[in-house]
């Protein structure tokens, strides 16, 4: 008979950090932090495997919060980071956690291009249509007739439609989850992990300080009415017709994950650093 003695389990409490999280009381921000320890917990993956990347808002204060490694990187280049990550890493789960203003705006050149790329990580993006750190902007993602001191009657500018962008740029796995559905956000958080290539997870997460409307959400979201398919001709047909609060796993594909293969290495680093050497 072995005397091994398994190790207990990683609870999802091992996955957070000793720093108390500083947004607002409300935010849906919390919540997302609690689904992504719980999903990390389902997988059980050891923090120390697990990177989380971020570029700057609210949301991107989450890798301080986990105990895993995390880069807290400038504005709008989480994506280009963990991408670089990830191919020299590929033994890491990478997550990326990022928000409406830094993901779509300065940061969209980099979401359609990782989306193309199709490298195997998962970017998390919170939405609550609105720049909360920087005291209510519009965001790409605010209705055009949002009307705010900032923005008085509105900008008038069509809404960035994310989940359509990420279909149509080749993402491999597409969901939407809303923030005050922990359970089931962080189940699909882990679907997201489990995918090979590049998924994408929309959380709708209320910004209650500048958007005190969005509250109501938890009265408009609802589970999506048909199951998710890897045909992106029906996805796109779906996700173009959607109400924008409808949760689940939309789109789950096959494409190829970048890198194919590993391709050996031609120089070793002693090599490489005598090229350098004065």
């Amino acid at each position: 008979m072995s005397d091994m003695v398994a190790a207990p389990a990683l609870t999802a409490a091992q996955y957070k950090s000793g720093y108390k999280p500083i947004w607002c009381p409300g935010c849906g921000d919390y919540t997302v932090l609690a689904s992504v320890t719980k999903a990390l917990a389902q997988l059980q993956r050891p923090p120390h495997e697990v990177a989380v990347v971020s570029g700057i808002g609210c949301s991107s204060r989450i890798p301080a919060y986990t105990s895993c490694y995390g880069f807290h990187g400038v504005h709008g280049r989480s994506l280009a980071a963990a991408t670089g990550l990830k191919v020299a890493r590929p033994d890491l789960t990478v997550l990326v956690a990022s928000g409406d203003g830094d993901g779509y705006s300065i940061g969209g050149n980099h979401f359609l291009h990782a989306c193309r790329r199709n490298v195997d990580l998962t970017y998390i993006v919170m939405d609550n249509h609105v720049y909360g750190m920087t005291k209510g902007q519009a965001s790409p993602t605010t209705e055009p007739d949002w009307d705010n001191k900032l923005s008085p009657g509105g900008t008038g500018i069509r809404s960035f439609h994310p989940l359509v962008i990420a279909l149509a740029s080749g993402a491999n796995f597409v969901a939407r989850a809303f923030s005050g559905d922990q359970n089931g956000t962080a189940d699909i958080i882990a679907q997201a992990i489990r995918h090979p290539g590049f998924s994408f997870v929309e959380i709708l997460s209320p910004c209650v300080t500048f958007r005190p409307e969005q509250r109501d959400w938890k009265n408009l979201v609802h589970p999506a009415a048909v199951e998710h398919t890897d045909d992106a001709a029906r996805a796109a047909r779906r996700i173009m017709t959607d109400d924008g609060f409808n949760i689940g796993v939309l789109y789950a594909g096959t494409r190829p994950v970048y890198p194919g293969g590993a391709v050996p290495a031609k120089q070793s680093v002693a090599d490489l650093e005598a090229e350098f050497a004065l």
